[in-house]
């Protein structure tokens, strides 16, 4: 994808959000440390600083775009179609699947576990809990909160680790991905374990 033209004038929102966008699309193709400011501001069409105007440092830019890539956005939620649960939760598997096939790089770095950086860490903890929030809502509004919510934070880790037999090792292709994925949400969300069970 090219980089936006320079010069056109836009409010402060927007200029933010294209900014955000051409830095997911560098971090997800390179390294952190091998992306530099001017990088940021080329890919974006501004000037460089603007993005210190916008974000302050690249180190704030690049925890933006880590934020919006493991963060479930209200609009995916508003976005599944109607229908039966399963249905709702193949399109949600869909979404969270071409969010990674596109930003591959960046979530191999960051998405698929503790990343060691402890701000890093915070914004995935975030993302778990906006996350569960969000597909509780969607697939299962009438669910008590416990255990569901544990239940479906659980789940992130079985994503996290799905996600890497499909882009690190091969073990599992994008369908087989998809297939694991739903199949374990539909048993989360359908099958809370009793308080008195013994695993």
């Amino acid at each position: 994808m090219s980089a936006p033209a320079r010069g056109r004038r836009l409010d402060p929102d927007a200029r933010r959000e294209e900014i955000v966008a051409g830095a997911l699309r560098l971090f997800a193709e390179q390294p952190y440390a091998a992306v530099s400011t001017t990088d940021l501001a080329r890919e974006a069409g501004v000037a460089r600083g603007l993005i210190n105007h916008y974000f302050g440092t690249k180190r704030d830019l690049y925890l933006e775009v880590v934020r919006r890539l493991t963060t479930i956005p209200e609009v995916a939620v508003a976005g599944l179609p109607t229908g039966p649960v399963d249905v709702r939760a193949g399109a949600a598997v869909d979404w969270f699947l071409d969010a990674v096939d596109r930003h591959r790089g960046l979530w191999l770095s960051v998405g698929t576990g503790a990343a060691g950086d402890v701000d890093v860490d915070a914004i995935l903890a975030e993302a778990d809990e906006i996350a569960a929030d969000r597909v509780l809502a969607a697939l299962a509004p009438d669910a008590p909160d416990d255990p569901y919510r544990a239940r479906v934070r659980s789940f992130f880790g079985l994503v996290r680790s799905a996600s890497r037999e499909w882009l690190v090792r091969g073990t599992l292709d994008r369908a087989g991905t998809r297939a694991l994925l739903v199949d374990v949400l539909l048993t989360v969300l359908d099958h809370p374990a009793r308080p008195d069970s013994q695993v």
